[in-house]
């Protein structure tokens, strides 16, 4: 690999290019102008987005012998992976951030790059928060760490979990619109099998908590057949996946963290590219020119052989295209929203509900925030309390001010974890719905008929252009790992086609 060299850093450029989206075209004068002051720049190929999947896949392909460019529209590498400093020094996650059983290749990857991992602290008991009683629980038991609901509502939940598991089986990770029942599963919503299934109310809260702490969005939202290829997704070629490694902690999706914080990945792995990436450089046309595309950005144009787009559907969507998509894809990138998330951490000086023992994890049928974790760092030199705001309680918070949402938030966590959480040292808030190179997160989803109709777009070239990002990964499809995977076949791919 060619010899490190420095990230190249842009200030994003003021008035409307500082705040537009990747994908507003440069028209008229303004274009000659904004052509004449970029720098020009030729690649093999050009990467768009910074974050794992547009790294990894440049990884690959300098190993390879080729040369790339990779075009990242923040002023910092990680897309949806970012580290949130601290008032005390310290630091936590802002967005993705755990690790677990079967994401081989996210940790393949933090291993080259010397990023260890530590175990989410899950020492202590749960709380469910549920009809205004709070109820701490065990979790090493015969159940789990599931809530301890009425007996009818768990043989339910047991069955319903067994029932998704099965039918996900017969879900091919590759192509989930090819299963038997593919029509069948994708004409339906998510909501309307579990009225139909989930019979027992208190089991059908446990199904909606789960919906909406893995995908950020509603039960009535989602395609049948999505969450079941979602289900299918969360193992690796040799485990099949399962709908308890997606919600559990131990032996599940949120077993670990990484020392330093999540972004570190992304940061040494961009380190190894030096120079090759360029921030603040949000991408505003891919025009097909002769044999090459002309990758126009803020401040520099790249002329290369071949382009990937490693960004989320709807945001790969706004980038104006010369010529146009193929309408399926466009038609894909329009039907698949992201979710509407946001993380709330609340900061103490020390983990002080550890010592009422308990594990800092909720899980609640009512407020802003319904399901928490321990973001303590390891050493638990502070207390790092960390609530997911999802679906439509993110959706309900996003006009208010950060003061609105903190009241909201430190209400909720008093109810769970006594009147000690009403006063943290200092407070951090990540909206991905407003964060303007994301529109949401942790992943764009499939509504209704989406997957049936337009599926095989989501990874179908057109022409040079070839598509990365979570979303388009056949394993951990939403997480860092899918990520990962997603940017290793991408770069096979290119170099097949170079």
């Amino acid at each position: 690999m060619a010899r490190e060299r420095q990230l190249s850093r842009r200030s994003i450029l003021g008035g409307a290019a500082a705040t537009g989206l990747a994908g507003v075209a440069l028209t008229g004068t303004t274009a000659s102008a904004a052509s004449a002051a970029r720098e020009a720049r030729e690649a093999d190929v050009a990467v768009v987005g910074g974050g794992l999947a547009g790294l990894t896949a440049a990884r690959d392909l300098v190993a390879a012998g080729r040369s790339v460019v990779v075009l990242e529209a923040r002023d910092r590498v990680g897309g949806r992976v970012v580290n949130l400093k601290l008032a005390n020094g310290g630091f936590t996650e802002g967005g993705g951030e755990f690790i677990g059983p079967t994401q081989d290749r996210i940790k393949a990857l933090a291993d080259s790059l010397g990023v260890a991992t530590f175990a989410t602290y899950n020492t202590g008991k749960n709380l469910l928060y549920k009809d205004g009683t709070r109820t701490p629980y065990a979790t090493d038991g015969l159940l789990g760490s599931v809530p301890p609901i009425d007996v009818a509502g768990l043989a339910n939940a047991a069955a319903v979990q067994a029932l998704l598991d099965d039918m996900a089986t017969k879900v091919p990770v590759d192509a989930p619109w090819t299963a038997a029942k593919a029509e069948e599963w994708d004409r339906q919503t998510f909501e309307t099998w579990l009225r139909a299934n989930a019979v027992i109310p208190s089991a059908k809260f446990l199904f909606d908590v789960a919906c909406t702490s893995i995908f950020s969005a509603q039960p009535r939202e989602l395609s049948l057949l999505h969450v079941l290829f979602y289900i299918a997704a969360a193992g690796n070629a040799s485990t099949p996946g399962t709908l308890e490694r997606l919600t559990e902690t131990a032996a599940g999706a949120q077993e670990n963290r990484f020392v330093g914080g999540s972004q570190q990945v992304p940061i040494k792995l961009a380190a190894t590219l030096g120079d090759r990436v360029v921030l603040g450089a949000p991408v505003r046309s891919i025009t097909l020119s002769g044999s090459k595309y002309l990758v126009a950005a803020d401040g520099i144009t790249v002329t290369a052989r071949r382009v990937v787009v490693a960004l989320p559907p709807p945001l790969a969507a706004r980038i104006t295209y010369d010529p146009l998509l193929p309408a399926d894809r466009d038609q894909l990138s329009q039907r698949l929203p992201m979710g509407s998330i946001g993380k709330a951490i609340a900061v103490y000086d020390t983990p002080f509900w550890r010592a009422d023992g308990l594990n800092g994890q909720v899980v609640s049928d009512t407020g802003i925030v319904r399901s928490t974790f321990d973001n303590s760092p390891p050493d638990a030199s502070y207390g790092a309390l960390m609530g997911f705001i999802e679906a439509d309680e993110m959706r309900a918070f996003d006009a208010s001010s950060v003061d609105e949402v903190k009241a909201a938030v430190l209400k909720d966590y008093a109810l769970y974890f006594g009147d000690k959480a009403k006063s943290p040292t200092s407070f951090v808030l990540q909206r991905w719905d407003n964060e303007g190179f994301s529109r949401g997160g942790p992943v764009a989803y499939a509504p209704p008929g989406v997957l049936t109709e337009y599926g095989p777009a989501l990874r179908r070239p057109a022409g040079g252009i070839h598509w990365a990002g979570t979303e388009t990964s056949t394993y951990w499809n939403g997480y860092m790992d899918g990520a990962v995977r997603s940017g290793e076949r991408v770069a096979k791919e290119v170099l097949a086609a170079l």
